[in-house]
């Protein structure tokens, strides 16, 4: 019996849970870069102006193909006043400063908007440990997730519809939470970790963090219809935190988050930039349900179809594989063929198997050739399981 034609997002879902569908989902990877590009917009009206979820579906509709993307919803914190002041350096860059005033005292963060580029920060709020860690906990955990306002979120979901799969934004693991607060950051962050007057201080807080996802997890479950939820991910992998740290610091939040999501019922949806081959067995093991973006080299180390195969075996079933197709040697720089070359190794490698989606090494860059994303979408939307 052939399976039905489905919808972009029941495709999405299919796949998330091991189940058949009625050809591969290819789901490029369509953040803010292309998304912008296609309303015409510049970065700083997009990310400031245009509601996230929308323009995505404006992307994914454009050309027809499954996607994902987050929705954000998160508790009020009546404890923290907030004052922000804008100052544009230039005619393409706005500044934002805001100050945190808490019953701790005060916090400062430093961001810039270019018309080009998305936003980055400049300034951290935690720059000491002893002066600024009251009040960065308080800005970090001073509202409960059980006084969340989730009819944003509902409302974002009735209105992508089956368009593409829209996840629930959670958050992001342990080290990536501690070091981008940090000043100095990533490189801030890994000395802590190593400093042992800090240990007792840090496990507390991951602890309190772990509880916190737990809970937010749970009232989302329980308050929304959203199928998926997504945890993120900055220096979280084995390119720059690695394999040992990773496992101690960021996969016991994950196990934990992961277990009161399919608790629910739910699915739970993993971001692990770069290399990840060390980290596959504990995808399948923690029983992630979907992780991208598995990456080639040189940024990540799942390379052909010998790599791709290795990485269907480590998943043993329990994981779908989203990603793979590099986004800058080949949808950038080389052509259709590439694209196609690509899609038919991941494909290739994972046959058999309903745990794939043809997707993007990370974000469409909007220098790619509309050419080359028509090519990857079209050779992965021919291929019959």
């Amino acid at each position: 019996m052939p399976t039905p034609v489905l919808t972009p997002k029941q495709r999405m879902l299919q796949a998330y849970r091991g189940l058949p569908v009625d050809r591969p989902p290819v789901a490029p990877e369509l953040w803010y870069y292309y998304p912008a590009k296609l309303l015409g917009v510049d970065m700083i009206r997009f990310q400031r102006e245009v509601p996230f979820h929308a323009a995505l579906k404006h992307a994914f509709s454009t050309f027809g193909c499954e996607g994902w993307g987050v929705a954000f919803a998160g508790p009020p914190n009546p404890q923290v006043k907030v004052q922000s002041n804008e100052r544009w350096l230039d005619a393409d860059t706005l500044e934002v400063r805001t100050a945190f005033q808490t019953p701790h005292g005060e916090l400062t963060t430093g961001a810039r908007f270019h018309r080009d580029e998305p936003s980055w920060g400049t300034e951290r709020p935690l720059k000491s440990i002893a002066r600024d860690l009251a009040a960065w906990e308080c800005l970090a955990f001073g509202g409960e997730p059980e006084d969340t306002d989730v009819s944003g979120l509902i409302k974002a979901w009735q209105e992508v519809g089956e368009t593409y799969l829209l996840e629930a934004w959670l958050g992001v693991p342990f080290f990536d939470f501690w070091a981008n607060a940090r000043g100095g950051g990533f490189e801030e962050g890994i000395l802590d970790l190593y400093e042992p007057e800090l240990r007792p201080t840090l496990e507390a807080l991951q602890a309190r963090y772990t509880e916190r996802l737990v809970r937010q997890a749970r009232v989302l479950c329980e308050r929304t219809p959203i199928e998926s939820f997504f945890i993120g991910c900055s220096w979280s992998c084995n390119s720059l935190l690695g394999p040992h740290l990773w496992r101690q610091w960021d996969k016991p939040v994950i196990r934990a988050v992961a277990a009161e999501v399919h608790r629910h019922g739910r699915l739970l949806h993993v971001h692990s930039h770069g290399r990840c081959i060390e980290s596959v067995d504990d995808f399948a093991e923690l029983g992630i349900d979907c992780v991208c973006p598995f990456e080639r080299p040189p940024g990540g180390d799942v390379e052909g179809v010998t790599g791709l195969r290795r990485v269907a075996s480590a998943l043993q079933g329990r994981t779908t594989m989203n990603g793979n197709v590099h986004t800058v040697e080949t949808l950038i720089r080389g052509g259709p063929a590439d694209a196609r070359r690509e899609v038919t190794e991941i494909l290739e490698a994972f046959a058999g198997s309903h745990r794939v989606i043809v997707g993007t090494g990370d974000q469409v860059g909007r220098e790619t050739p509309e050419e080359n994303l028509r090519a990857m979408i079209e050779t992965a939307q021919a291929w019959r399981p």
